[in-house]
């Protein structure tokens, strides 16, 4: 689940569909209504929440360490950043909290989310 109206978010979504040919990750807006009861069920607050989650089975993963469990099942090389994930998470989020808290001041902001296109349809999730 991604930010749908962050440029920044939508881009990475762009080059996840483009770096996974095998079609491993499907997607949805955290403001969907599908995004929005994830959250909920989840214990997140939906207002506020501003994390990029990963969704694995029973697991749940946010922030640097979801960034990096997509980036393992990606075509090479982006699977070699996974070893980032010896890093304490406190240094790979304090890195991911910075970029996330200014997502809108350097890469902006759409006026409502994302619509993926008729190709795309069978990579998002609906409510």
């Amino acid at each position: 689940m991604f930010d749908g109206v962050c440029n920044l978010c939508n881009g990475s979504v762009n080059f996840i569909i483009d770096n996974d040919p095998k079609g491993h990750f499907q997607f949805a807006a955290l403001q969907s209504d599908f995004g929005q009861q994830k959250l909920a069920a989840l214990g997140f607050d939906q207002a506020a929440f501003d994390s990029l989650v990963l969704l694995q089975g029973d697991e749940v993963f946010t922030k640097s360490s979801a960034a990096l469990r997509i980036a393992k099942q990606l075509k090479f090389p982006y699977p070699l950043l996974y070893v980032f994930i010896i890093l304490p998470p406190f240094l790979r989020d304090a890195v991911y909290n910075l970029i996330a808290r200014n997502r809108y001041k350097w890469w902006g902001k759409r006026d409502s989310c994302r619509m993926p296109t008729p190709e795309l349809q069978s990579r998002f999730v609906e409510a």
